[in-house]
């Protein structure tokens, strides 16, 4: 999309601007009480194209995954939920998980305390606003709003828990409390599901912490208020994460799809569930075995705004030569590299170098193609 369209006049640059600058947020547009949506949050017509429902009249359903009794004296039951786990991981790359160990009460009050946050008048919030991404505290609209060709209906608060954590004073008051506390809880349930993967692939149960695969972490809380034009634009874009694991919780509104078998499956919010799903560097790092799969959120057509709260888990150390790619234990002349090593930059270059996408590190890096 041309910055300013020579036909109408249209400065696309210079609105994004302004909405930025302005600090209110897509949850303040809403709350305004608008009736179409501002021009640059209006997608491409092949985008727009493949928001229609799924053709299927039976549409598949996200796997879920019971981890009660993980750690059975049978270990016939802990082999049983690992083959589980490395099936999803290979064909759905999401899956949902029950019985996690942590209470209702907690993910009851975690998305109350962010909810809570968003509620807030946008002049309350503005302090929050910036756009420092990689570390620290931010609340913004639109992580890649000055990147990406179309801004989506969505905001968000960024708290960076490590591998350098956030001052706790940092986090907005209202909400602190329940994000350092979500904190312990997310981290954990992922670092359980990393043991799993890694049995999955025949290595060690702490292959994946030895390798600090739960150090890097962020904590985003998004907030997809009410869309007055839901078929002209989406929530989030579809894309895959580029991390290891993503761990996140939702409330009962729904609107995030996976794409599975050329289709966009919705998947539903199950009370107490948490929906797992693999990012790309664990695609890279099993050599393919595990599968990064693109997924989207669909703008909110509800009354009530829709809150997630996404748990970004990622390696807190890089090899000392600077170097990542899939882990040496899992080649062989039969199993040859699916990819080639890369630099953390190239990593971290591919990433903020654009808008969200699907799997553009894999692609620049596979050496031969997954049948």
């Amino acid at each position: 999309m041309a910055a300013i369209d020579a036909t109408s006049g249209y400065d696309r640059v210079k609105e994004v601007k302004e909405f930025d600058e302005s600090k209110i947020g897509v949850k303040g547009l809403s709350d305004s009480g608008i009736t179409s949506i501002p021009q640059f949050f209006v997608h491409d017509p092949e985008t727009l194209s493949d928001l229609k429902p799924s053709s299927k009249h039976t549409a598949p359903t996200l796997p879920t995954i019971d981890l009660s009794h993980i750690n059975s004296v049978t270990s016939t039951h802990r082999a049983g939920i690992v083959e589980q786990i490395k099936l999803a991981a290979s064909t759905w790359g999401f899956f949902q998980v029950i019985n996690h160990g942590i209470p209702d009460s907690v993910l009851d009050e975690t998305l109350k305390a962010v909810k809570a946050f968003h509620d807030q008048p946008h002049e309350v919030k503005a302090k929050f606003y910036k756009r420092e991404e990689g570390k620290g505290v931010m609340y913004a609209s639109n992580n890649d709003l000055h990147r990406a060709k179309a801004a989506s209906w969505h905001d968000s608060l960024q708290v960076w828990m490590g591998p350098q954590r956030s001052a706790a004073e940092e986090i907005p008051e209202m909400c602190r409390s329940e994000v350092v506390t979500w904190d312990v809880y997310a981290t954990k349930v992922g670092e359980t599901v990393m043991e799993l993967l890694s049995e999955g692939l025949g290595l060690e149960s702490e292959r994946f912490k030895e390798l600090t695969f739960s150090d890097g972490r962020v904590i985003v809380g998004h907030c997809y208020p009410y869309c007055p034009q839901p078929d002209l634009t989406v929530g989030i874009t579809s894309h895959t994460d580029p991390g290891i694991v993503t761990v996140l919780l939702q409330n009962h509104v729904p609107g995030l799809q996976v794409r599975h078998q050329n289709e966009w499956v919705d998947v539903k919010p199950v009370p107490g569930g948490l929906v797992i799903n693999i990012g790309d560097l664990l695609q890279i790092i099993s050599n393919g075995e595990y599968k990064s799969i693109q997924h989207r959120v669909l703008a909110n057509s509800w009354k009530e705004p829709r809150i997630s709260i996404v748990m970004f888990l990622n390696q807190g150390k890089w090899n000392e030569d600077g170097y990542y790619g899939p882990l040496p234990e899992l080649l062989s002349p039969e199993k040859p590299p699916v990819y080639r090593n890369f630099t953390v930059r190239e990593y971290i270059e591919n990433f903020y170098s654009k808008g969200l996408d699907n799997k553009s590190l894999i692609d620049k890096i596979t050496i031969q193609k997954l049948n």
